[in-house]
């Protein structure tokens, strides 16, 4: 068995976390795709709580957290050890989360401090043709305290590196490249992962060797 990275008691919150109620859904909504249009409008109005996974999708998604914590003591431990292969200060604890030695504290200014990968567990209700990946990041992202959301600062300093690292790897072949690009960072109470902070990344039409180049790993499948 792998030796957790985190103390296993913050698999406590995760498990609630993983099967916590999904808001209702109507039947006739369960499986409904959403387009690149109707996406890009829900997170310029950040409606975050509108994405969902598919009930079917959810199920799985709540067994593997199960056996994903069943093994690793948390979900937290796993993407530290499995995903990230980030080793946080032995005194981290619950309640903050794991803390990570970095080279600059400003969050996405060093490389080393960041991580992309594809999300593994994506909504599939999006339409295919988007590919979801996750920016994992060492140093916090500030927050409102208060809200959860996030300050006009780190607004803009995500903005300006999904631009850098996004955006600007499409437009050579594509100069509105970036009407095919979203970001967003849902507010803690919306969050599965707390304790590791995040941002999600939206690409419409990527090829797959250029998510390949940004996650550095090749998709499976």
């Amino acid at each position: 068995m792998p030796t957790p990275a985190v103390p296993s008691s913050w698999s406590q919150a995760e498990i609630q976390s993983s099967q916590s109620k999904q808001r209702h859904i109507p039947p006739d909504e369960q499986n409904k795709v959403f387009s690149w249009k109707h996406v890009r409008d829900i997170v310029e109005t950040n409606r975050l709580d509108v994405f969902r996974r598919k009930p079917s999708e959810r199920i799985v998604y709540k067994a593997w957290c199960k056996d994903i914590i069943a093994t690793y003591g948390s979900i937290t431990a796993y993407l530290c050890v499995e995903r990230l292969g980030w080793g946080p200060f032995p005194e981290s604890f619950a309640e903050s989360g794991p803390v990570f030695d970095y080279h600059d504290p400003t969050p996405f200014a060093d490389p080393r401090d960041f991580k992309i990968l594809r999300n593994d567990w994506p909504y599939g209700s999006f339409a295919t043709n988007i590919t979801h990946l996750i920016v994992w990041s060492k140093p916090r992202i500030q927050t409102n305290p208060v809200n959860g959301l996030m300050t006009p600062e780190s607004r803009q300093l995500v903005d300006a590196f999904v631009q850098r690292t996004f955006v600007k790897i499409l437009e050579p072949d594509d100069p509105l490249a970036r009407r095919r690009v979203l970001w967003f960072k849902n507010w803690r109470a919306l969050q599965s992962m707390r304790r590791l902070d995040h941002i999600h990344v939206l690409v419409r039409d990527a090829l797959r060797s250029v998510a390949d180049e940004w996650t550095g790993e090749k998709e499976v499948g």
